[in-house]
This record gives C-alpha cells, sequence and structure tokens, in this order.
C-alpha cells in the first residue's frame, strides 16, 4: 500500500517486482489504519504522512518504507515493538535539499521574495533592493555533514565562499581533506559564519539543539537556513535572534507543519521569516531516485526477506556469549540444541548458520543471552549424534 503521492516509475517497479500495489494517496489517521485493517498489506510505503502506533497495529504489517530520508514521522518504537522493519531512502535527495538550501541563502542575500511581491504590487523600488552584501569570500557554516552537508561544499565554493563545519563526526583528518574549516561547537560556528545551513537528521540528541546560547553567537544580520527538521531549532529563539539581532532566516521546515501535503498553517514565525514549503526533496531527480530506492527496498525484502536501509535493529542486545555449533547439515541437528538451550530458560539473541562447500557440515553461530553451564553443554553434545564439537565464545562489553 502506497499512502502518498509516488512516481510511476516506482508504482511500475513495484508491479515488476511481483507485488500487488494499493495506490490510495492522500489516506491519514483513522482513514489509513482502516484500509490497512482492511487490506492487509505486507508493505506501507509513505512520503509525508504520519504512522501511528494505531495503523501499525491494524493489520499485518511487515515493513514500513519511509520515501525519503528521514523516518521521524513513524512511531519506530511502536514499529520494533511489534517485530515491523522501517526503512527508509537516505541520500537520494540531498542534491535537492542542497540546491533548495542554496536557493533560500540567494534569496535572503538578495531579498529575492520581497522583490517580487513589490513588482507584483506594481512598486519599483530599486533604492531598497539595491543593498545586498553578496556571497563571495563570505563563511558558510554548516551544522551537520551527512551527505546534504557534503553537497553544499562544492555549491559554496561555486560562489567563492568559504566552508566550516561542525559535525561530530568531522575529525581534523576528514576536514583537511575536504577543505573546509572544523568548529569544536555550534557556538563557535555560529561566531564565525556569515551564513548558517542546518543539515541534521532528527534525533534525541538533535531536538532543540539550536537555541538560545547558539543565537547569541550568531554575528549580527547574519543568516540562517533550516532545510532538516523543525524540531531541532528552538523556534522562540530564532524568533528572538530575528527581532534583536536582525538575523535573516530562511526555513523549509516547521515544528508545527501539517503532515500531508494539503492543510491549515498557523505559525506567527512564517510571518519574520522566508518560508517554502518542506519542498526540500521536491525535484523529479530526486523523487525518480528514491522511487527507485523504494524499489529496490521493496524488492530485497520481497525475495530475500533482508531489508535495505533498515533503522530499527538493536545496536546493542543482551547477549553475553556466542554458541558455536559446528554439525553435520542433517535434519534435527538445530532443533535439539535449541531445544536443550530452551529448557535452560536461556533466550537466544541471535543466529546465523552456514554451510561448508559440499553442504556435508555446517557451522551454526547461536548468540545467547545467558552463558550456559557446563551440564547443559553436555546436554546439547549428547542430544545429537550429528553435532561435531561445541564451543562458547564470551563477549565482552566496553565500558
Amino acid at each position: 500500500m502506497i499512502a502518498d503521492t509516488f512516481e510511476k516509475s516506482g508504482l511500475d517497479g513495484l508491479q515488476s517486482a511481483g507485488c500487488d500495489v494499493f495506490y490510495q494517496p492522500g489516506l491519514k489517521d483513522e482513514a489509513l489504519a482502516k484500509a490497512v485493517g482492511e487490506i492487509e498489506p505486507s508493505v506501507l510505503v509513505v512520503r509525508s504522512t504520519a504512522v501511528t502506533e494505531a495503523i501499525l497495529a491494524a493489520g499485518a504489517l511487515k515493513l514500513v518504507v519511509r520515501a525519503g530520508a528521514g523516518f521521524n514521522t513513524i512511531d519506530v518504537a511502536a514499529a520494533s515493538r511489534r517485530g515491523i522493519y522501517v526503512s527508509n531512502c537516505p541520500g537520494k535527495n540531498s542534491v535537492a535539499v542542497a540546491e533548495l538550501a542554496f536557493g533560500l541563502i540567494l534569496a535572503l542575500d538578495r531579498k529575492i521574495p520581497d522583490n517580487v511581491i513589490s513588482l507584483r504590487q506594481g512598486k519599483w523600488n530599486k533604492a531598497e533592493f539595491s543593498k545586498a552584501r553578496g556571497l563571495f569570500g563570505r563563511t558558510l557554516g554548516l551544522v551537520g555533514l551527512g551527505q546534504i552537508g557534503r553537497e553544499m561544499i562544492p555549491r559554496a565554493r561555486a560562489f567563492g565562499m568559504n566552508v566550516a563545519a561542525f559535525s561530530r563526526s568531522l575529525t581534523p583528518q576528514l576536514a583537511e581533506e575536504l577543505g573546509i574549516a572544523r568548529a569544536g561547537s555550534i557556538e563557535e560556528l555560529a561566531v564565525i559564519a556569515d551564513v548558517v545551513s542546518v543539515h541534521v537528521a532528527l534525533s534525541k540528541e538533535t531536538r532543540g539543539m539550536l537555541g538560545g546560547v547558539f543565537f547569541d553567537a550568531m554575528r549580527k544580520g547574519a543568516y540562517f537556513v533550516n532545510a532538516a527538521r523543525g524540531e531541532v531549532v528552538d523556534q522562540e529563539a530564532l524568533r528572538r535572534a530575528v527581532s534583536e539581532k536582525g538575523i535573516r532566516a530562511a526555513l523549509d521546515v516547521f515544528t508545527n507543519e501539517p503532515a500531508g501535503g494539503m492543510g491549515e498553517f498557523a505559525d506567527s514565525i512564517a510571518q519574520v521569516v522566508y518560508g517554502t514549503h518542506h519542498i526540500g526533496a521536491s525535484t523529479d531527480q530526486a523523487q525518480d531516485a528514491i522511487a527507485a530506492e523504494t524499489v529496490r527496498i521493496v524488492r530485497t525484502f520481497k525475495e530475500t526477506g533482508n531489508v535495505p536501509n533498515v533503522v530499527n535493529l538493536a545496536k546493542v542486545t543482551p547477549v553475553t556469549c556466542t554458541l558455536v555449533v559446528r554439525h553435520l547439515d542433517r535434519p534435527g541437528v538445530l532443533a535439539s540444541v535449541l531445544d536443550a538451550i530452551s529448557g535452560a530458560r536461556i533466550n537466544v539473541q541471535e543466529m546465523e548458520n552456514i554451510i561448508f562447500d559440499g553442504a556435508e557440515a555446517a557451522a551454526a553461530r547461536i548468540n545467547l543471552e545467558t552463558e550456559p553451564s557446563s551440564e547443559l553443554l553436555d546436554k546439547v553434545r549428547a542430544s545429537n549424534s550429528n553435532i561435531l564439537e561445541l564451543s562458547v565464545i564470551r563477549i565482552s562489553r566496553a565500558p
């Protein structure tokens, strides 16, 4: 089921992959939950539509694909509790977002929207609109240096700008390789930048990260662009910076923007900034690339059970050891091992079984929450004559 507008190339690709496609753009909230319950799709594809726990619980979903870079509109925690994969399409809209961000920078510097409005009102005000600072020789400060942030670097250089960045992943060596300055903090970046452009994903760590301290550190009259997520910015602090420091801001994202493509929008911050309608990824090129990636994700899941770009697998589990079982490749071997482990009330976290050339022997790696006793290992060995060897590898955790 696809619950948002989607490229025809993507629809055709999903059908070519052997999927029954239910294309119902515009469904949301209770209507979407009802449709998921009635149709019972295995996969739900969305763009801006919110996927709540009620929607996840309505049917038999196995996978939710966000046809875009972020996934903050999906209740990932609820999906994880239900064993539903969540995947996205990172990097496919990087160029499009960078293009819009730079368009907003140019609009701020040359007051392009105000020019247009004045002309449409029948006014000629060249004296006012001839005042611009220019970008050549200025410093662009990037908050975040993922794929979109990196796409900003060559565009800034094309306009003769210097580039500085703050990112937790930015090392001195990488900064040197990229030919940019490295700021030690977002406040340090604010001090040196004439223009700040934000390109971070929304997470617990980034929510509200750009607040009063950051805006206090910005230069008077500097430019601020956010084409990432509205929630990474304290909008009240931004409002004060606009009124008290003359910060000129342009936003493509807002904290309370409508979830779908259409809706009422009442946010006073829009009255003091340049704003666009969260259209950073909305180019034909980006949408074709995202559609192709969505098809790849669904096809791979359908054919192999694996999920590319999955975002909600555990990074850390309670595993304490790995039980390695070398065995003849015969029916019932692993069943006997797992029966013995289950009887001892030991939980299996992950497992894999690798077959050797010729399909005569195999090796299973079973990650366990509790280390088995020597008595249990003896019981496992005795449970099946096709077991060749057992060994336990203890897993140490970094402090």
